[in-house]
């Protein structure tokens, strides 16, 4: 589809790829305590095959949601690749999905039992919201969504029964019961808006709050969740970070790994001082990265490569984790 070049860069924004500079080049390769990154799985760009977002489940595979194609894969550890689903395509393109102009699977959980939740954004009342896929079943929309919204970033919290889901047009987080049904706005306000970009994307649940990546603004908040369920004033705990989009908690700890789009890097952030180093770049294999996720010491690196004339990836690679802090 033909996309306006305005539109075409803040579609690869919401996708996780910011307008990257053609002319920027990375200045590092793997840094510790990465190593020895690898390409995993390549994808077709041409089919829509751009990966969003990643779950790990307990036997080591990756469950992958492809941006564009709206579907949902299976990798294994060696690169082998099995769908799992399909959402449904809007008969018009996805043409009134805010900012994109085309339907977009986005944020991904799973819960205990292998049930995956997706968030998916099709400019349409009908499919917008978030799709329940139970193991061997088909895609159900269970909580759902205007079509001026777009669902982004996930969290869940199993053990309360609730899912939280980014708005990045609409700068709120959503709560809703993981049964499904209507949400409600459980955060909003200047902390979560855009500024000259999309804002609220990666969504966390983590030592009783929720953590959340606002990328125009380039900052990382930690939102606590009050005794009565309400969020609690917004907390800043790293700035400076160039569209982070989604991001994975390193064990128990506060560190983060994070998906820096415009830079085309993955950052190590360390939310105790705000402080953070750049551990991949582009040398190593991304192609505009949008989520990670950490399983032991192998770390997982998606790029949907939206404006970037480069192949979207898996990269995979060492991830040394003796530097964690409780």
């Amino acid at each position: 589809m033909h996309v306006p070049i305005a539109r075409t860069l803040v579609s690869a924004a919401i996708a996780g790829v910011a307008a990257l500079s053609l002319t920027a080049q990375p200045t590092a390769a793997a840094t510790f305590p990465a190593s020895h990154p690898r390409v995993l799985v390549e994808y077709d760009r041409e089919t829509g095959q751009q990966p969003e977002n990643v779950v790990v489940t307990p036997d080591g595979k990756l469950n992958v949601v492809l941006s564009r194609a709206a579907q949902i894969q299976e990798v294994t550890p060696g690169g082998h690749r099995r769908l799992l689903a399909s959402l449904p395509q809007p008969a018009d393109g996805g043409v009134n999905t805010p900012a994109l102009g085309f339907n977009l699977a986005t944020g991904l959980v799973r819960t205990d039992d292998g049930t995956l939740y997706v968030g998916y954004a099709a400019g349409d009342d009908t499919l917008t919201g978030i799709w329940r896929i139970r193991p061997g079943g088909k895609p159900q929309r269970v909580i759902p969504l205007s079509a001026s919204s777009l669902p982004n970033g996930m969290a869940l919290d199993e053990r309360n029964g609730r899912l939280y889901i980014a708005d990045s047009t609409r700068g709120i987080i959503w709560r809703a019961p993981i049964t499904g049904g209507t949400p409600t706005a459980w955060a909003s306000g200047a902390a979560y808006e855009p500024t000259s970009q999309l804002c609220v994307n990666g969504l966390k649940v983590h030592k009783g709050a929720v953590w959340v990546s606002n990328s125009a603004q380039g900052v990382l908040l930690r939102v606590p969740i009050e005794p009565d369920g309400s969020a609690a004033a917004a907390q800043p705990r790293a700035t400076g970070l160039p569209f982070l989009d989604d991001f994975e908690f390193v064990g128990r700890s506060d560190d983060v790994v994070g998906a820096l789009n415009i830079a085309n890097e993955i950052a190590l952030i360390h939310p105790e001082d705000g402080s953070h180093s750049i551990i991949l770049t582009g040398e190593d294999g991304l192609q505009g990265p949008t989520s990670v996720a950490l399983r032991g010491t192998r770390l997982y690196v998606l790029s949907a490569a939206f404006v970037l004339d480069a192949k979207p990836n898996i990269i995979t690679t060492h991830f040394h984790r003796g530097h964690d802090r409780a």
